[in-house]
């Protein structure tokens, strides 16, 4: 475990057993829970650019290669293509990014840090051709699709340099 990763104020997971939660009763990686939690909520309520910056920011704690900084670099691709879809209407650099996305993610648990994974696998395989499949989708966090609130939004703006 990196010390700099943990964070006592970070809860366990609503639902399952997903990769990450130990049987200790806490998380390896804390702050990897964290940021994919504002992550996912602010994706799902369409706020791409922050839902990024969370993802990244957290990337920078894991070597180059670990599973963790395999799944953070892909979710920042995730993000990153919606933002070209939703916000620039660029579906051909959608497809680079969530191609880009897909390879990070192979071999990443299907159940990571509560994320299901092999869902976000899926629909970003069908957007590539099938851009319209992104429209209503949500990320799935302990099996549910939260929406961001005012404390998702209070952590990205922390994250501003």
């Amino acid at each position: 475990m990196d010390d700099h990763t943990r964070d006592p104020t970070v809860g366990p997971p609503a639902r399952g057993d997903p990769a990450g939660w130990r049987d200790d009763g806490r998380w390896e990686h804390a702050t990897l829970r964290r940021a994919t939690e504002h992550g996912v909520r602010l994706y799902n309520s369409g706020e791409f650019h922050d839902s990024h910056d969370c993802f990244e920011d957290e990337w920078y704690n894991y070597g180059r290669g670990s599973i963790e900084s395999k799944f953070l670099h892909g979710m920042v691709q995730v993000a990153a293509g919606a933002y070209k879809h939703f916000d620039f209407e660029d579906d051909d650099g959608m497809r680079s990014l969530f191609r880009t996305a897909l390879q990070y993610l192979h071999g990443v648990p299907r159940d990571f840090y509560g994320v299901d994974v092999l869902d976000v696998r899926t629909v970003l395989t069908n957007a590539l051709e099938d851009p319209a499949v992104l429209h209503g989708w949500r990320i799935t966090l302990d099996g549910h699709e939260e929406a961001a609130g005012e404390a998702d939004f209070a952590y990205a703006e922390s994250l501003e340099h």
